[in-house]
C-alpha cells in the first residue's frame, strides 16, 4: 500500500487531505505536534476504514521531523507522498514595514527550513527507486503580497513557493514530481472552501503531475 505523510495535520484541510489519499488505498501519517491530536485524527480514519497513524514532531526542529519521519518509514515504509502544510495562529505574521530579521526567522524556520527537513528525510529513497509526490501548501500571499499582517508570513510563504517549484524542476527527469498549491481563500468560510472542495487539488497533483502550481480561489476569496 502506497504511504502519504501529511505534515501539520489538523481536523480542517490535513484530515480531508488523509481522507482523499486514504480512500484510494493509502496508508496514512498524520503529523503534528501534539501526539493526542494526531491520535484523535488517526482513530478518526480508521473507524472510516483508512489505516491511519500518528506522530508528534515540531517542524521548527528539524531532528524532531525528521525522526518522525523515520518513525513514519518504520512504521509503514518509505512515503510516497509527502504533503507539507503546517498553520498555527501562534505564528501570526508581522507587517513587513514592522518586521525584523527576528520576525522572518520565526516564518522560515517554521515554512521553508521545516519543509527542506522533511524533505531532506524523505527524497532519498524517492530518487532510488525513481518516484515519489511532493506537495506544499500555502497562502495567497506566497504568489500576491497582500501586507499588513500577512507581511513576514508572504516573505516566508514564497520562499517555500520558490523552494517547491524549483525542487519540480531538478526533480522531474528522476521521477519525482513536486507542486506548490495556493490558497486564496479562508478554509471553510464558504461556498466554495471547504477543505474537501481544495483537497481535490492534492490528489489532481498526484495522479496528474501536469502542473507546477496548482492556485484555489472562490467568489469572495482573497483573490
Amino acid at each position: 500500500m502506497p504511504v502519504i505523510a501529511v505534515i501539520g495535520a489538523g481536523p480542517g484541510l490535513g484530515l480531508s487531505i488523509a481522507r482523499r489519499f486514504g480512500k484510494e488505498g493509502f496508508q496514512v501519517a498524520l503529523v503534528s505536534r501534539t501526539q493526542d491530536k494526531v491520535d484523535a485524527l488517526a482513530a478518526q480514519l480508521a473507524e472510516e476504514g483508512v489505516e491511519a497513524a500518528g506522530f508528534a514532531a515540531d517542524v521548527t526542529r528539524p531532528d524532531s521531523l525528521q525522526s518522525a519521519l523515520a518513525a513514519v518509514a518504520d512504521r509503514f515504509g518509505a512515503v510516497d507522498v509527502l504533503e507539507y502544510s503546517p498553520a498555527d495562529p501562534a505564528y501570526a505574521g508581522t507587517a513587513a514595514v514592522d518586521a525584523t530579521a527576528q520576525d522572518l526567522q520565526k516564518q522560515l524556520d517554521y515554512y521553508l527550513y521545516g519543509a527542506v527537513a522533511a524533505v531532506r528525510q524523505v527524497l532519498p529513497a524517492m530518487l532510488e527507486r525513481g518516484s515519489g509526490t511532493l506537495l506544499f501548501s500555502t497562502g495567497a500571499s506566497s504568489v500576491r503580497p497582500i501586507g499588513g499582517a500577512f507581511g513576514s508570513i508572504g516573505v516566508a510563504s514564497a520562499a517555500l513557493r520558490n523552494y517547491a517549484m524549483t525542487l519540480g524542476v531538478d526533480l522531474a527527469e528522476h521521477g519525482v514530481h513536486a507542486a506548490h498549491v495556493a490558497i486564496g481563500v479562508f478554509i471553510g468560510s464558504g461556498p466554495g472552501t471547504e477543505p474537501e472542495t481544495i483537497a481535490e487539488h492534492y490528489w489532481d497533483a498526484y495522479t496528474k503531475r501536469d502542473q507546477a502550481e496548482i492556485v484555489h480561489t472562490a467568489p469572495g476569496g482573497i483573490w
